[in-house]
């Protein structure tokens, strides 16, 4: 009987050690006796005890978080920058067996990667390039984790802090800026009106009654909006045809009196 419950007792270690469970993104790199078999999974995978071993590889994609890295620019300015970047194993048995702990030699790879490819650019470039660095961060990771069975597909640069003395400065280089434009718009529209206001004057001078309206119509808006004494020049232009009115009649009265002068004076001498 106690032989019986020690034949029992070792099969039940030996199931316990040779039966083991892989989930669907898990995947066992097979080592007999040292060396590589295969890779098996997902689901029941049978080990030899104390012959196999197996490394657990998890094919599901990482996010990692790469930290602040010093970088000085193409143009001497030294900011921090920091990203993330998404990978995962395509090949478990490189990741094993080519390289100890791919994880970490994923995320010192990009931090070199990191400095050097924002170290070739210059502060303007970095600041509106992301999308290019982005790529080009993405391409080199790629193509250096490939050995390794490592897929990067994607890095985003996460932040990147700029010196104080830097910041203010460019503050002030947007604010420059927004003046200018503001100055340009102004002196565009400056121009556009200067040029509306000698085509009206163009227009104007054809006619001397349309200027004599165009002063009674200020006369008006400045009498509505104002209650006060206003001086107000009167061009000479504005009065010319009273004046001209005033003399016809003047002219006529003067004729009238000299052809009854002449009467008189013809009666006076017929006598």
């Amino acid at each position: 009987m106690p032989v019986v419950l020690a034949v029992g007792l070792v099969i039940v270690l030996f199931l316990m050690f040779a039966i083991k469970i892989l989930q669907e993104y898990e995947r066992a790199v097979l080592f007999r006796l040292g060396r590589f078999v295969g890779v098996k999974g997902p689901g029941l995978v049978i080990v030899i005890p104390l012959i196999d071993r197996i490394t657990r590889v998890d094919l599901r994609e990482v996010v990692l978080d790469v930290p602040s890295q010093d970088v000085i620019t193409r143009d001497n300015v030294s900011v921090k920058v920091n990203a993330v970047i998404y990978f995962r194993v395509v090949h478990a048995e490189h990741a094993v067996i080519r390289v100890e702990r791919f994880l970490y030699a994923t995320s010192q790879l990009a931090q070199t990667t990191l400095r050097s490819v924002c170290g070739e650019q210059e502060l303007d470039g970095l600041l509106s390039e992301r999308e290019n660095l982005n790529r080009e961060l993405q391409a080199r990771l790629d193509e250096d984790t490939d050995r390794w069975g490592v897929k990067v597909r994607a890095v985003e640069i996460k932040h990147i802090d700029l010196p104080g003395d830097m910041q203010r400065a460019m503050a002030r280089q947007a604010e420059a800026e927004r003046e200018r434009r503001a100055k340009v718009i102004h002196a565009e529209g400056e121009h556009q009106a200067s040029e509306r206001l000698r085509d009206a004057s163009d227009i104007m001078a054809q006619s001397p009654y349309t200027l004599q309206l165009r002063y009674l119509q200020t006369l008006t808006d400045i009498a509505a909006e104002h209650n006060s004494t206003i001086l107000f020049p009167l061009p000479i232009e504005l009065v010319e045809p009273i004046l001209a009115a005033g003399r016809t009649i003047e002219e006529q009265r003067r004729r009238a009196l000299t052809k009854e002068e002449r009467a008189r004076s013809e009666g006076a001498t017929g006598e």
